[in-house]
């Protein structure tokens, strides 16, 4: 077999293909590319055993068809410094030999055979439920929510991003059960009703391979996994076991105050005096009027406080509230609009963050739950 590929295209597809092969795989054979030749398009595919990744690419001066595998991180990191020039390759059919020059030089790689590398396990379509949506969308809504995810194994079904499907709506939800996102887009009409919980590391994969500019098609098997797939790449992950919780009933609807902040003073605020919070549980103190905001974090170990007030509007009285600065500067930083709306209820119960105005045919609604304060 033979062919050629210019350097940076390779080293553009093999790179986010790369994405999903773990540090330390179980079977050996899953540190290697496999590359698949037919017709004028090279095929490159790796796997972590539950997830796959396959990239296309056109190639010139072709000769035979075939598949052969190919060390990942040696070909990563060789095309990484590579300069922009064509790169041939010529692979011995019996010895399955890899020599892969350019004008200056020759590099030669073992290769091994296609066939060992694992099978990919594709969603059954007689089974599948499937829908196409701009990538663009797709892409938003797991940035506004998938940080909200958690990580902890004990709770597998909260590792993840949960994808609620509706005929007129998709929903994107992701929690860690001290805060929740929910991010609803209209503009994704599948005219399907499904749901699945994609993993954190299949999240970030597409999050980092996908773009903007094309359309993905999506094919859901719950029983065998989703398939994301555009002109140049296509992506079978495994999905999580178990039910995400109902979201619907964790989100209050009638949390009667609202406190109304700018959002830069706000954010910029929140990290001044986040530098002072007790480390052992990062408490932040807001004292809300209905003129202004003092916000107050305090280590009593090193006998270190700060504090800052802001304008605010709200329409309470004077409430004591406390929060986790981290989460807080998280949710805070995913806004766009000018101001931020909290809705609160009591110190006791979460406050519901909301842009003051949506985008377009989508609406985000953020949950953080509150922590105990004695005293301000």
């Amino acid at each position: 077999m033979k062919f050629t590929v210019p350097s940076k295209t390779l080293h553009s597809f093999a790179s986010a293909v790369s994405k999903v092969i773990n540090a330390k795989n179980a079977i050996t054979i899953l540190n290697n590319f496999l590359f698949s030749i037919k017709g004028n398009t090279l095929t490159i595919t790796a796997c972590d055993g539950e997830n796959t990744l396959c990239a296309r690419i056109l190639i010139m001066d072709i000769e035979g068809e075939g598949d052969f595998c190919i060390d990942a991180r040696r070909l990563v990191e060789l095309l990484r410094v590579m300069p922009e020039q064509e790169l041939h390759f010529d692979v011995d059919d019996k010895t399955l030999a890899v020599e892969m020059t350019h004008p200056n030089g020759t590099y030669k790689f073992m290769g091994l055979p296609g066939k060992e590398y694992p099978a990919i396990k594709r969603p059954a379509q007689e089974n599948a439920l499937s829908f196409k949506a701009p990538g663009s969308a797709l892409l938003r809504g797991l940035e506004y929510t998938s940080f909200a995810a958690g990580t902890d194994m004990l709770r597998p079904q909260m590792t993840g991003v949960y994808w609620d499907i509706k005929p007129d709506r998709l929903i994107f939800v992701a929690t860690d059960t001290h805060k929740l996102v929910k991010f609803e887009d209209g503009s994704i009409q599948s005219g399907i009703t499904g749901s699945f919980i994609l993993p954190n590391k299949s999240t970030n994969v597409f999050r980092s391979v996908f773009n903007k500019e094309e359309e993905v098609s999506v094919t859901l098997d719950p029983e065998r996994g989703i398939t994301f797939e555009t002109e140049t790449f296509t992506f079978d992950s495994r999905l999580v076991k178990g039910r995400f919780p109902d979201y619907t009933r964790v989100i209050p609807e009638n949390n009667p105050y609202t406190l109304t902040v700018n959002r830069h003073e706000f954010t910029t605020a929140v990290r001044r005096v986040s530098l002072f919070v007790d480390e052992g549980h990062g408490l932040i103190k807001f004292r809300v009027t209905p003129e202004k905001l003092t916000i107050k974090a305090s280590d009593n170990e090193y006998n270190t406080s700060g504090f800052e007030t802001l304008v605010a509007d709200f329409n309470g009285s004077e409430m004591i509230i406390g929060f986790s600065s981290s989460y807080l500067t998280e949710l805070a930083s995913v806004l766009w609009t000018d101001d931020i709306i909290f809705r609160l209820a009591d110190p006791s119960r979460p406050a519901v963050i909301v842009p003051t105005e949506d985008r377009a045919e989508t609406k985000l609604t953020m949950l953080l739950m509150p922590m105990n304060v004695q005293e301000f």
